[in-house]
């Protein structure tokens, strides 16, 4: 009977949304043991505990996610979302206009660019330089732009959501070790190469840091769209 039971719940959508939400909710609990320390970031934490759990229990993800995109439709209106803090300091966003344009052109050359070169160098096949290249945009453009490439989608995602994790690890202790004290360009830096995971990262940290990194998560899906085509 306890097996049929859990069959039962093993497909049932609120299961799994209520589990993402309880690990979340942990997570981020557990984060805040030791608040600024990278390594416990809540988004990393909570990946790992979720792909165990499904691991251990047998679950496969198609049935996972009948419950997950109810939380993955937020998207969305969270990304929308970001315009508010935008409109807020609009003044502050013009006056660094001029230097993010540049930022962007060359973090966002140097991030595909790099990741090609590299992948040729190490031998990979075309489609996994095309699953590779858009890493560091958003999951959504990442994949749009690793399926018209004949990219694998699949890979592409996994591959965006460890070089968001990467970036939000790492960005606190590099940019104290460079001495960078402008929020504005730590942002901004983050955004580029971690899209939204760095985004959140940046928002903890200071909400002009989250704004900037907004921005460039925003500008660099629309510019990495477009200049992915050059090297490949």
């Amino acid at each position: 009977m306890t097996e049929g039971l859990w069959v039962y719940l093993a497909t049932s959508p609120l299961l799994w949304l209520v589990t993402t939400l309880v690990v979340w909710l942990v997570a981020t609990a557990i984060a805040g043991l030791s608040p600024g320390n990278p390594l416990l970031n809540p988004i990393m934490l909570s990946i790992a505990v979720i792909a165990a759990i499904l691991c251990i229990a047998g679950i496969d993800y198609d049935a996972y996610f009948k419950g997950a995109q109810f939380i993955h439709f937020l998207l969305g209106p969270a990304t929308v979302a970001l315009g508010i803090p935008l409109y807020e300091k609009l003044s502050l966003v013009k006056s660094n206009l001029v230097p993010m344009l540049c930022a962007l052109v060359v973090g966002s050359l140097t991030a595909v660019g790099s990741t090609v070169f590299f992948a040729h160098l190490f031998g990979f096949a075309p489609d996994v330089v095309a699953s590779l290249a858009p890493k560091s945009t958003t999951a959504a453009v990442a994949m749009a732009v690793s399926s018209g490439l004949n990219g694998d989608p699949a890979l592409t995602a996994a591959v965006v959501v460890l070089t968001g994790i990467c970036g939000a690890i790492v960005v606190t202790p590099m940019m104290n070790a460079m001495r960078i004290k402008d929020f504005s360009a730590r942002g901004f830096a983050v955004g580029l190469a971690s899209h939204g995971i760095g985004t959140a990262r940046a928002y903890s940290v200071d909400p002009v840091a989250g704004l900037f990194s907004g921005i460039a998560m925003g500008f660099n899906a629309v510019l990495t769209s477009l200049i992915v085509h050059v090297f490949l």
